[in-house]
């Protein structure tokens, strides 16, 4: 390795062999020559947005060794870069992450950074619910750019939680903020927002078992939602309606699922957010578009509900393992005590 020398020599180093290994650029960066960038400046203790004038500094060989085991992992062991940094870039800042919690990508972040708009120009938010928060990128980024706002961030993996208050406590927004362990809404009786965000799990089963190495590192339970997608996002819609104010909106990212969610709910007037690059599978619904549509909604999700449960009793009875994620998530009785954890 003599013959790589500078910052600029190791980036195109790794970039090669990135790319020579045939990686998956899914997890906040989007190519290879980004991801060699954040990784050598990372190791070399520099800013992420450091000058390209010192692309000619000479590196010594301690810091070349250190480089090349971040290069090691990233290829033989597919961790995404962000969990080796053990930061990521969302809606303009800095978040911890870990495998605690799925890598921060949601196109939400467009979203936020333009305070919603036009989608609550009418709206007073007051309260704001982030529901399957993960590491609360939504929820906190939400707080940091709306500072008269109070959040909620839900959900049911108690290591997320752990994830999130490490976020409260890093942009101190405690006395915003709550963290609330439940399985969506069971335990937010009586609580109602202005507006719900949520970016809940909705990739197929089929789709997991073709993802790259990658996603392996991330939790499963934020990943998958059955063989639709839409397990979790149909009771969601059911139970949504329930925790909006009257004037509420509910956002809610469903990925590739949204086609499978149009043809389950053709009369649901969804609107598909228009991001800079186009839809990417994020809805926006007011709370009278779900009172109306009511009665569809609830017939969809109950008929999910029955099959889900016995699909569960199915396996139950072939095998004594637990059953599945999604399976476990049938009913809001299903799962719990819930913890509320106020960082």
């Amino acid at each position: 390795m003599d013959e790589l020398k500078t910052l600029r020599d190791f980036i195109r180093y790794g970039a090669s062999q990135f790319g020579r290994a045939g990686l998956s650029f899914g997890h906040s960066y989007d190519n290879a020559l980004d991801e060699a960038t954040q990784l050598v400046l990372h190791a070399l203790h520099l800013p992420h947005d450091l000058s390209p004038v010192y692309a000619g500094a000479h590196l010594t060989t301690r810091e070349k060794a250190q480089i090349l085991g971040l290069f090691r992992r990233r290829i033989d062991e597919r961790i995404p870069a962000c969990y080796l940094i053990g930061e990521a870039w969302f809606a303009g800042l800095a978040f911890k992450t870990d495998a605690r919690a799925l890598v921060p990508r949601s196109p939400i972040a467009e979203l936020i950074q333009a305070g919603y708009s036009p989608w609550l120009d009418s709206v007073q938010v007051e309260r704001m619910l982030d529901l399957c928060c993960g590491g609360g990128c939504i929820g906190i980024a939400s707080a940091v750019h709306m500072p008269d706002w109070q959040v909620d961030c839900v959900d049911l993996s108690a290591d997320a939680l752990a994830l999130a208050a490490d976020n409260v406590e890093r942009f101190e927004v405690g006395e915003r903020v709550r963290l609330v362990r439940s399985d969506l809404f069971a335990a937010l009786a009586g609580e109602r927002y202005q507006l719900i965000v949520s970016n809940p799990p909705y990739v197929t089963e089929g789709e997991y078992a073709a993802m790259p190495g990658e996603y392996s590192h991330e939790p499963r339970l934020g990943l998958t939602s059955g063989a639709d997608g839409l397990d979790l996002p149909l009771r969601l819609l059911a139970e949504a309606a329930d925790h909006l104010e009257p004037d509420g909106v509910l956002i809610m990212e469903v990925g590739e699922a949204e086609r499978a969610l149009q043809r389950l709910l053709p009369q649901v007037p969804f609107a598909w957010v228009e991001f800079r690059v186009g839809q990417m599978g994020v809805f926006v619904l007011r709370r009278e578009d779900l009172v109306e549509h009511a009665a569809q909604i609830q017939a969809v999700w109950q008929q999910r509900r029955g099959e889900l449960s016995t699909t569960a009793a199915a396996s139950s009875q072939a095998s004594t393992h637990p059953a599945s994620a999604n399976e476990a998530r049938v009913g809001s009785d299903d799962v719990g005590p819930f913890d509320v954890l106020d960082p």
